[in-house]
């Protein structure tokens, strides 16, 4: 990919100026994890098998059928210089290349936007680009509302070879070869059970107006996993940006939406834009919540995995036996894991298989 010398369309004096009056917050994944297990659990067993076996859960109206575009994506991963994020990008990098060139699979080229500001020691290992972060204290804490504006960056620097890009995080595992997903204009995104738009219609509509449509056209998603059109995308960002930083100025919604504010504004920007997503929970699946690997494409380890020995989930309690990503906060896990005691869900099983063949295969694997 090669550079240019413009900046994104949201100048860094502009970002500056929106600061004023911020102050700083933080957000704790577990309140809103626990809030909701009750909806997630009756989610995996609906008895209308008819709709959990349908991997589209819902689709444009004036899609007729399922149909993906053939086109390849280029997988774009923010991350960090944290070690906590480079393990994870690095075991991400991995399954990447192992699963690119498989049948079935329409990954392209791979990006890693790092949003430290300089350069790290994984530059010759993963393909990266360097963005900048968000001025000091803007964030508040909030690391992820650095993403919006990493994008910005890139899309204005870099040279995009695929007609389609597919926004990724660290702690993403190609589990079976991707194909894209996308439906030409319509983007492919995972539906997320705590994302609820209509729920929480008077926050929206500060930023989704009337005249904007029903917010029911507000998805419920997040901007990753995602897979859209590139020009697309360069429409959305700033929108994006911009709205992430006017729900996180403002004190109810950011109260309300707290570490998932994020995943709102890309939504709500997306919805501006008058885009709507297919949505595919066959996209991504969540141990230890979705119990089986089969016909889905990607593993997301955001949840801890906790066991007793007789394999039985002991959530909110440390298990007998666990792995939590949030263990290797300050460096990565060791090769070798222990593998789960039987009766413990197949995904379970496969993550931790796939994080132990990373790490054997990964060179200098300890180094931070």
């Amino acid at each position: 990919m090669t550079g240019r010398r413009n900046t994104g369309s949201a100048s860094v004096p502009l970002l500056v100026l929106l600061s004023l009056g911020f102050c700083f917050a933080t957000y704790n994944l577990q309140t809103i994890i626990w809030h909701n297990i009750a909806i997630m659990r009756s989610a995996v067993d609906d008895s209308n098998r008819k709709l959990l076996s349908d991997p589209i859960l819902e689709m444009p109206d004036d899609l007729q059928k399922q149909k993906t575009s053939g086109s390849p994506f280029h997988v774009a991963l923010t991350a960090t210089d944290a070690p906590y994020s480079k393990w994870q990008s690095r075991i991400m990098y991995y399954w990447y290349k192992k699963k690119k060139d498989l049948p079935g699979s329409e990954m392209g080229g791979f990006t890693r936007i790092l949003h430290s500001g300089n350069r790290d020691n994984l530059m010759d290992e993963i393909p990266t680009i360097v963005v900048d972060p968000l001025p000091a204290g803007l964030d508040r804490g909030y690391i992820v509302l650095n993403r919006p504006w990493a994008f910005v960056q890139w899309l204005e620097k870099a040279t995009i070879e695929e007609e389609y890009i597919l926004m990724a995080e660290p702690d993403h595992i190609f589990v079976n070869p991707l194909p894209n997903l996308a439906d030409g204009g319509y983007p492919a995104a995972f539906p997320f059970f705590y994302i609820k738009p209509a729920e929480n219609e008077n926050i929206i509509r500060k930023f989704f107006p009337q005249e904007n449509g029903p917010v029911t056209n507000v998805d419920p998603i997040g901007n990753s996993p995602v897979i859209i059109k590139t020009d697309l995308l360069k429409k959305i960002a700033p929108t994006w940006m911009n709205v992430s930083l006017r729900m996180k100025d403002d004190s109810e919604t950011d109260k309300a939406f707290g570490w998932v504010l994020e995943m709102y504004a890309y939504a709500v920007a997306s919805a501006l834009h008058g885009v709507r997503h297919v949505l595919r929970k066959d996209l991504m699946l969540q141990p230890p919540w979705d119990l089986q690997t089969a016909k889905k494409f990607i593993i997301h380890y955001t949840y801890g995995c906790d066991y007793n020995l007789k394999g039985e989930l002991t959530y909110g309690k440390i298990g007998e036996w666990r792995f939590d990503k949030r263990s290797y906060l300050r460096g990565p896990p060791p090769r070798n894991l222990s593998l789960p005691p039987p009766g413990v869900p197949e995904s379970v099983v496969t993550l931790v298989k796939m994080v132990n063949e990373a790490t054997a295969n990964i060179p200098n694997w300890d180094t931070e």
